[in-house]
């Protein structure tokens, strides 16, 4: 799984960053995770507001930061 956390590097994308791993490790996946902090990279996806997350090339979340449970339910979704 390939995840990117997409922003300019604010505190909220480093909140999604953290939040990300937490998940990640909470339900045992593998994934590669990396910020994308180019603007033009960032709008090619069509995301307008940060943070988003993108996994696997699709973005599943733009605009907030979810809650603990919430992005464990995005990221066990995009695993299946």
């Amino acid at each position: 799984m390939l995840i990117k956390i997409l922003g300019p590097g604010c505190a909220n994308c480093h909140t999604l960053e953290r939040l990300t791993h937490d998940a990640i490790a909470d339900l045992n996946l593998t994934a590669e995770v990396s910020s994308v902090t180019d603007y033009p990279t960032i709008v090619g996806y069509g995301v307008m507001s940060t943070p988003a997350l993108v996994v696997d090339d699709r973005v599943v979340l733009a605009g907030r930061i979810p809650t603990a449970a919430q992005l464990r339910d995005l990221l066990t979704t995009a695993a299946a």
